[in-house]
């Protein structure tokens, strides 16, 4: 603050009386962009309104609806490249099985510790490290999740105000407003048994939801085939009840069967936008962030290009939105100071709000798979015989799919099993928290009793059944049906044991720590088992080649299984939307508590895991932010939900009212400082002189 004062007095009266530098016109530079606003030459403006950190998919849907009002400048800081150069890779379907960006410079490549569960196996996290983050190079998989999870999400927050916009009647509409669904050929849907209900779609939305130009004959046995074990086909499984068995739409532009991801959709067609800027290999090391009051508030972001690079900084004019992700939103959290004390102190970070739910309540989906050898034509065999390389082939992906319920998987068993659940509640609070903060373990115990009260017994999927034709290690000729458990009950933590944004995090998903979830997998993998020996499936199918008949009893599927499994893709809940008693980060306008102007806008703030993937979701959530964020700005809309207190070591700090109108003087109350003061911040940034 006396940084701010000492500069104003430094600029004198004149500068502070000058137009608001942050709506005057971006620089020449602007203008060696493409149209899209991908800044090539490194050039950027010193400050801008909202500066986003990270380029995946909520960063790229804010960049773009928070861009479409003129008077807003915004930028977006990736860490990964353009992706310009694998470009038709990434948008050749196929090739996110044939030829993938995984393990490559295009991934972060991350990993757990040992997993003790898993004989103490390291498991794989890919993330997509460019431009679009992993919806670049991901299954395209569009599954929403079931009405009865978002409405528990809402209720999870206790009251608070707000709360209903992430209820399913605040997320339907925003999930179709990100929609553009197009309906399957004739022949497609023949060929998939494909069924839809076209009042649970969008149409005007930039994401395409289709299906592929070409269907591999066996995928019109799925349903039909689970229908005869009793999991029947559902008619409309984006309208709210996401159970039973369907062919899920795909992320695939159907004008030319390319891939759809967020910057093929958010910012590729866009006009020239002088307001918008997307920079590329930018890597945020941290937020600057000022005291300002019982707020804390971002006045600029630092980052770097490389590990090594120059350290540059960018001003913050109205709010900072953190879209790195489950592992990358709550990383930059604990490198600028907001986080748990006890693993900021000894880096030597000044903690400037202690939020112990940082990095905690991490949950994930973990898959396994079993494999049968197969007479019918497959995907695989087909690519590999180079018999039919065209676009239609390509344009093929796995999405036959299924949500079996607990009564599917357990039958008469399934209330006992609940009772297991509930009766272990306080042994898995004091147990199975990697934290041993109240708060966190409080937050555990509320998402715990809201998957086994509310979840558990009704029809919601509690693992999910993908047909895989892509082929396996062990061939073309071969199939797989892969089983992944949906709502865990274990809990794990992610931290930084660095102050370097080049050092990978400690990621430790907790995986079968508590005992129910390899229950649930083992007999998911079970279910699978059993379909390829139901009609008219098994009609194709020879031998089942993993695990094979040396696995029967249930410790033999246990001891099979933990040396296999591996993630789903679906990190989640490390910045999770909790009250702030229950180790809550951020609340219900996605503001972190404590902090006057940051948000966090990605996969992280999902409390709990859905029975779905995770690309809707956050399109939705993605969407409902943007809205957010412009009725604040454009309209003067407070979220009048009660403020909460979090005490850091610089003095204590509580998440203020957030409402603001366009002046000048009502945004400076968003940040705790009058309005001189906060001109004179805005000056500062722009001269990129707030490095604290």
């Amino acid at each position: 603050m006396r940084r701010s004062c000492r500069l104003a007095a430094f600029l004198g009266l004149a500068a502070l009386a000058a137009a608001d530098l942050r709506h005057q016109p971006l620089s020449t530079h602007h203008k060696r962009v493409a149209s899209s606003g991908i800044i090539y030459d490194g050039q950027i403006a010193s400050s801008y309104d909202y500066v986003i950190v990270g380029g995946g998919l909520a960063g790229l849907v804010l960049a773009s609806r928070l861009s479409e009002d003129a008077n807003a400048t915004v930028l977006v800081l990736e860490s990964g490249d353009t992706g310009d150069a694998v470009r038709s890779s990434i948008d050749t379907p196929g090739d996110a099985y044939y030829s993938s960006l995984l393990g490559t410079s295009y991934d972060w490549q991350f990993e757990t510790v040992p997993q003790e569960m898993l004989d103490n196996h390291a498991v794989s996290w890919p993330r997509g490290r460019l431009l679009g983050g992993s919806t670049a190079v991901n299954g395209m998989y569009l599954v929403r999740p079931s009405q009865l999870e978002f409405d528990t999400w809402a209720q999870l927050q206790g009251g608070a105000a707000g709360a209903n916009d992430w209820s399913w009647s605040g997320m339907f509409p925003m999930m179709k407003k990100s929609e553009n669904f197009t309906a399957p050929s004739a022949a497609i849907s023949d060929a998939g048994a494909i069924q839809y209900d076209i009042n649970s779609h969008g149409t005007a939305g930039p994401v395409h939801y289709s299906f592929p130009g070409y269907i591999v004959p066996a995928v019109g046995n799925w349903t039909e085939t689970l229908d005869w074990i009793g999991i029947v086909p559902n008619p409309d499984p984006d309208g709210g009840q996401g159970w039973g068995a369907f062919i899920a739409t795909s992320s695939i532009n159907p004008d030319n069967l390319t891939r759809s991801y967020s910057r093929s959709t958010y910012i590729d067609p866009l006009p020239p936008r002088p307001n918008l800027a997307i920079l590329p290999n930018a890597t945020v090391t941290r937020l600057i962030l000022a005291q300002s009051g019982q707020v804390v508030n971002a006045t600029a972001v630092e980052f770097q290009a490389y590990d090594g690079a120059p350290v540059q900084t960018v001003g913050v004019n109205r709010e900072a939105l953190l879209c790195g992700g489950a592992i990358g939103s709550p990383t930059v959290l604990m490198r600028s100071g907001i986080g748990p004390t006890n693993i900021l102190q000894p880096l030597g970070i000044s903690t400037y709000v202690n939020l112990p739910g940082v990095g905690q309540h991490l949950q994930d989906h973990l898959s396994g798979e079993v494999v049968f050898s197969t007479t019918a034509e497959t995907a695989a065999s087909i690519h590999s015989s180079g018999s039919d390389p065209s676009s239609a082939f390509l344009s093929f992906i796995n999405s036959a799919i299924a949500y079996p319920n607990i009564t599917d998987l357990l039958g008469d068993y399934a209330p006992t099993f609940q009772s297991d659940i509930l009766n272990n509640l306080t042994s898995s609070a004091s147990s199975l928290v990697p934290s041993t903060d109240p708060t966190v373990i409080a937050g555990y115990k509320a998402t715990y009793n809201a998957l086994a009260n509310t979840i558990l017994p009704s029809q919601v999927g509690q693992i999910e059944l993908l047909f895989s034709l892509t082929g396996t290690s062990f061939g073309a000729n071969s199939i797989a049906i892969q089983a992944a458990g949906q709502h865990p009950f274990s809990r794990g933590q992610l931290y930084i044991n660095s102050t370097s944004a080049f050092d990978k995090p400690i990621i430790d998903p907790g995986y079968l720590t508590h005992p129910a979830d390899i229950i649930v997998l083992r007999e998911g993998l079970k279910l699978a088992r059993t379909l390829g020996q139901t009609f008219p499936l098994n009609a194709v199918i020879t031998g089942e080649l993993s695990p094979g008949s040396t696995v029967s009893t249930d410790d033999e599927w246990d001891n099979w299984l933990v040396g296999v499994v591996g993630t789903e893709y679906h990190p989640a809940s490390s910045c999770s939307m909790l009250p702030l008693d229950q180790g809550g980060v951020v609340d219900p306008s996605l503001h972190v508590y404590g902090t006057g102007n940051v948000r966090v806008v990605d996969a992280s703030v999902f409390p709990i895991e859905f029975s779905a993937h995770l690309m809707v979701p956050t399109y939705g959530l993605a969407e409902q932010a943007a809205q957010m964020i412009r009725q604040l700005w454009n309209e003067g809309v407070t979220p009048s939900q009660a403020t909460a207190t979090a005490t850091g070591s610089l003095g204590p700090s509580s998440s203020g009212t957030t409402g603001a109108t366009p002046t000048a003087g009502a945004k400076s109350a968003v940040l705790g400082l009058s309005p001189a003061s906060f001109l004179a911040v805005g000056v500062a940034a722009a001269l990129g002189a707030l490095v604290l």
